[in-house]
């Protein structure tokens, strides 16, 4: 079952068997981030918590992040994310988002940052006066998924050096998985790491996951499920 934690006064967590999404509230609206893996409800969940008008971004499209959209007619996602999210479901209008969009809750403002390389159309969301980043699934401290369609470490590892040009803007990140909050220090660990699975110089173990064979690259700040 999903719990709900209060972060603060207008911002919850909901922790869904190992992902969580978000919910945060301005003065004129609220916003969910994500709607979880096992939550076809997240939509009365978010209600439980905020009377505002409710409205959803999806970070990414992966299954367990969406498994709440059925319940919105539209929804806000970045169009490179588009053949992902009808890979799982056809329903529900996309409205496109993109680097440096702001979506205002009413004195709380929210940038759109492009991280693309865990999806072509990861993004992250700058949470402006707060000072927090809520990373998706690109930023953790967990197992990123980097195999299968989609994934692209060319791509990650420049997303993770833009995210460095933010850093003296926030001073928590907030992850989909994994450990929360974690630091922006993370980021160019983050790097490095991925860095050296590009470079061959990584070690890897080969685990089954989901029935796909895939590699692990394990390193002290997060580990890296890569394609063999």
């Amino acid at each position: 079952m999903a719990e709900i934690i209060r972060m603060d006064a207008d911002t919850w967590r909901i922790e869904d068997a190992g992902v969580r999404f978000f919910v945060l509230e301005g003065t004129e609206k609220a916003l969910m981030i994500d709607s979880g893996m096992n939550t076809p409800d997240a939509r009365q969940l978010a209600g439980s918590v905020t009377k505002k008008p409710l409205e959803l971004l999806n970070t990414h499209a992966d299954r367990d992040h969406i498994s709440g959209n059925d319940a919105f007619d539209s929804f806000y996602m970045s169009p490179a994310e588009e053949e992902n999210f009808r890979a799982n479901n056809p329903n529900g209008t996309i409205k496109p988002v993109g680097d440096g969009d702001v979506i205002d809750l009413g004195n709380r403002p929210l940038e759109i940052i492009e991280i693309p390389g865990h999806t072509p159309g990861s993004i992250a969301i700058l949470d402006i006066n707060r000072r927090v980043l809520i990373s998706g699934d690109s930023v953790q401290d967990g197992n990123i998924f980097m195999f299968g369609k989609f994934r692209n470490m060319e791509t990650y590892i420049p997303s993770m050096k833009k995210l460095l040009d933010y850093t003296g803007r926030f001073d928590s990140v907030y992850p989909s998985h994994g450990s929360i909050p974690v630091s922006p220090s993370l980021i160019p660990e983050l790097i490095r790491c991925a860095e050296a699975v590009r470079a061959g110089s990584a070690e890897g173990k080969p685990v089954e996951f989901f029935g796909h064979r895939a590699v692990l690259y394990k390193f002290d700040c997060a580990g890296f499920l890569c394609d063999k």
